[in-house]
């Protein structure tokens, strides 16, 4: 009894990264388009999302914290993205879709680098591709 028990437990504790995915569609509004502007604070390259953070200065010069989630590490690597394409203390401009709950939270769409570069962070979601299409022509701070 102890041995099912112990084996239950193991396949719980394994299949407890799934229960923390979710679809973007669940979590992000596409209706809800931000533009921001600020320096990358923490990078965390890992699976099944990577996340970096940016400190954006609000309309009142007040920091704001937000967190930017973009696809797994593979496919930000096959869209031209490398563990260094950000670094803690770069400036970056993120066109993002904002989460339902109002909170600081993002899906990363295009991402301005640093170097200038722009590179996709978002992921293979149609209607996040289609809701940032265009969106890079905004003002950085702006809401849709």
């Amino acid at each position: 009894m102890k041995i099912g028990f112990l084996a239950a437990g193991t396949l719980l504790l394994a299949a407890a990264p799934a229960f923390a995915h979710h679809s973007f569609a669940a979590e992000f509004d596409q209706n809800k388009q931000v533009t921001l502007v600020g320096v990358v604070t923490k990078v965390e390259w890992m699976n099944p999302h990577t996340h970096f953070y940016v400190d954006v200065k609000d309309a009142d010069g007040n920091v704001v914290h937000w967190d930017l989630e973009t696809t797994s590490p593979n496919a930000l690597s096959r869209q031209g993205w490398t563990r260094n394409s950000l670094k803690v203390g770069d400036t970056v401009t993120v066109h993002a879709l904002r989460a339902k709950d109002g909170s600081n939270i993002a899906s990363a769409g295009q991402v301005t680098l640093a170097d200038g570069r722009k590179v996709f962070a978002g992921s293979s979601e149609a209607d996040g591709r289609k809701a940032l299409a265009g969106s890079a022509d905004e003002e950085p701070g702006t809401q849709k």
